[in-house]
């Protein structure tokens, strides 16, 4: 759990029926920067930390858009700790990662290690939500690297760590928007592109929530956020779309997939191609 924050607010959140790793899951989806596990006799119990960089307030937010298709899981405590050195070990948590048939995941340690046929991503873990660890993340990938164009020009909307960003880029794009609604991101952002030797004038990364203010034409749409916002967003979308333009849409779980389905034919988007992984749904639309 790297950072440079002077302490992290932390929010405990306990669950009955599901799992740690679930939980952990959904926690890192709302933009955690890690998590621990505290036994609670039969009840499943993380505590999830968030950097100071936003208020608590915009945590709750994030965190409640992500736990409303979980009813079973509920917030019980928040608060906020110190920043403290941490044990060196959490290193091994992010060995290299092979997603789908073309990518690796690598943090930057591990450079040097990387197979011959695979297209490193390497991205500084933990401060930021886009390790390529989490499924939906996964998912995205899978889904750009059957569907980019070369010389595509992308959206990234909730970047994050801007792995995203990266992928497009390496797979051939030829620019990406990037945009998330946190303003600390950026650091993460140009730390990661530089990491990958990525000029930053193919990536125009801004401040921005959802599509709002948004005023270019993309052929490739990426959005890997949770469903309330994605709901948000689907209206606007075949406005910044070219004729052939597409959208990928990840951070949904399964049991949201009808009722998104729905939403999306209802906005004029046809459902070309989806993923699966565990959990997580992913979904690539074009406009019908």
């Amino acid at each position: 759990m790297p950072g440079l924050d002077s302490f992290w607010w932390y929010v405990t959140m306990e669950g009955e029926t599901v799992s740690e790793e679930v939980m952990a899951s959904l926690a890192d989806l709302s933009g955690s920067i890690g998590t621990e596990q505290h036994d609670q006799g039969e009840k499943i119990r993380i505590r999830a930390y968030y950097r100071s960089s936003q208020d608590l307030g915009f945590w709750m937010q994030r965190i409640k858009q992500t736990l409303d298709p979980w009813p079973e899981i509920s917030v019980v405590d928040t608060g906020k700790i110190e920043n403290q050195k941490w044990h060196t070990e959490w290193k091994e948590a992010f060995p290299p990662l092979e997603v789908g048939k073309t990518f690796i995941v690598m943090a930057p340690w591990h450079k040097g290690k990387e197979p011959a046929d695979r297209i490193p991503l390497y991205i500084y873990p933990g401060s930021a939500f886009g390790t390529g660890y989490h499924e939906s993340t996964q998912i995205v990938l899978s889904l750009l690297e059957r569907h980019l164009r070369r010389g595509d020009v992308v959206a990234d909307i909730g970047t994050g760590s801007a792995i995203l960003s990266i992928a497009a880029l390496k797979m051939g794009a030829s620019h990406v928007f990037s945009r998330d609604i946190d303003p600390a991101v950026s650091e993460e952002v140009y730390r990661n592109l530089n990491q990958n030797s990525i000029p930053h004038e193919f990536v125009d990364f801004k401040t921005g929530n959802l599509l709002q203010d948004f005023d270019h034409k993309v052929d490739l749409l990426l959005a890997n956020i949770v469903v309330e916002p994605l709901k948000r967003m689907i209206p606007d979308v075949k406005t910044i779309l070219t004729e052939r333009g597409r959208a990928i849409f990840s951070g949904l779980v399964i049991r949201e997939k009808n009722d998104f389905t729905r939403i999306l034919e209802s906005n004029g988007l046809l459902v070309t191609d989806e993923i699966t992984c565990s959990e997580w749904w992913g979904v690539l639309v074009e406009i019908a």
